[in-house]
């Protein structure tokens, strides 16, 4: 029996997506081989590489100016590949600082060049609660480039609106609700997204750039590291994840058949909106720390009145089919993963459980 799995990432992928990559495991698509098997430069692979890059393309809505890369690793690479790229000598890039993976990639970049803090929302115990406010948010007009991290999956924020860079490239890190919701692109110069939350597999990122932004890219780097040098490549400058890739093709597939990035939405606040309800109506014995109006709709955070009592809360719901749900070691309590697979009907059992739960051990 399948569990429910609320893991933060890797994650749960849609039960379809797993079924047909089952039954085309051992001969894909009639080739009398795997995908795993198939050649990057042949034309089966290169039929499913395409599809996948025009699918995200279509379901990201991205305009024409810009332009899908798929490379190899996740986010902790592109913390580096995007100051190595547009950060250059004599210039300062801003970070917004609201998270833990935010902070990591504001000290990346400052191991390559200038980097600031356009804001940082760390209370003294280190935690984060909440999204700046716009008048919190200082940003550099001379900035190559303000980045964000869309959604904080350990102390559970998500920016609900975008700030206004009144100018400044703005790049976004959206690991975590990538095609969860609607957006709109072209705001963007840059995003990125390691796939291994609500697009498929770990091992494979997902980028879209801005061309005429590219344009000012450096030109002195390692080819591996240069975003340009995938772009033209096809992002087949080197042998990619090629199973990765077809995962992540079959998910955006079950994206696009489940109504696209608005289907995801209206799914995703409705689970939300369940398993916070519930959170808010048992306040007096499960604690959410992140402020209401910043609530993240892919990741609740909350905890019992101790950490025994956390670890018990686990420990029962694994028996019951729910896992997943620690929370991060900077965080402490639990944490539950609402990504795109995860069904009303797993919330539902969860909703269920933490009354139980309560009743038990309140």
């Amino acid at each position: 029996m399948r569990k429910i799995n609320f893991n933060a990432g890797p994650a749960a992928l849609p039960l379809p997506v797993l079924e047909q990559a089952q039954r085309e495991l051992l001969d894909f698509q009639g080739t009398g081989s795997s995908i795993l098997e198939h050649s990057h430069r042949g034309p089966e692979y290169d039929r499913v590489h395409e599809e996948t890059l025009s699918l995200f393309s279509e379901l990201m809505g991205l305009p024409r100016s810009h332009s899908p890369i798929m490379v190899q690793g996740g986010a902790s690479l592109q913390f580096a590949m995007l100051p190595l790229n547009f950060l250059p000598p004599g210039r300062s890039a801003d970070y917004a600082v609201t998270g833990h993976w935010a902070r990591l990639a504001y000290e990346e970049a400052r191991r390559v060049g200038a980097a600031r803090a356009a804001c940082d929302t760390a209370a003294p115990d280190g935690k984060h609660s909440r999204i700046p406010s716009p008048g919190e948010l200082m940003i550099d007009p001379r900035a190559a480039y303000l980045h964000i991290t869309t959604n904080n999956t350990i102390f559970g924020t998500q920016w609900r609106t975008l700030p206004d860079t009144k100018g400044v490239p703005l790049v976004a890190d959206m690991c975590s609700d990538i095609l969860s919701r609607q957006i709109e692109a072209s705001r963007f110069a840059l995003i990125y997204a390691g796939a291994q939350k609500n697009l498929g597999p770990a091992g494979l990122a997902l980028i879209a750039v801005d061309r005429e932004w590219l344009k000012t890219a450096r030109t002195d780097l390692p080819d591996i590291l240069t975003y340009a040098v995938h772009l033209e490549a096809r992002s087949i400058y080197h042998t990619p994840p090629t199973f990765a890739v077809y995962l992540v093709g079959l998910q955006l597939k079950w994206i696009k058949a489940n109504g696209g990035p608005a289907g995801m939405e209206k799914r995703n606040t409705e689970k939300a909106e369940l398993l916070y309800g519930t959170l808010d109506r048992l306040k007096g014995f499960y604690t959410a720390p992140a402020e209401k109006g910043c609530r993240s709709v892919m990741n609740a955070v909350f905890r019992t009145p101790s950490p025994e009592l956390d670890d018990l809360f686990c420990a029962e719901a694994a028996k019951e089919g729910l896992i997943g749900m620690k929370g991060h070691r900077a965080a402490g309590g639990m944490r539950v993963s609402l990504y795109n697979a995860i069904s009303f009907d797993d919330v539902k059992a969860l909703s269920a459980f933490m009354d139980a739960f309560s009743r038990r051990r309140g």
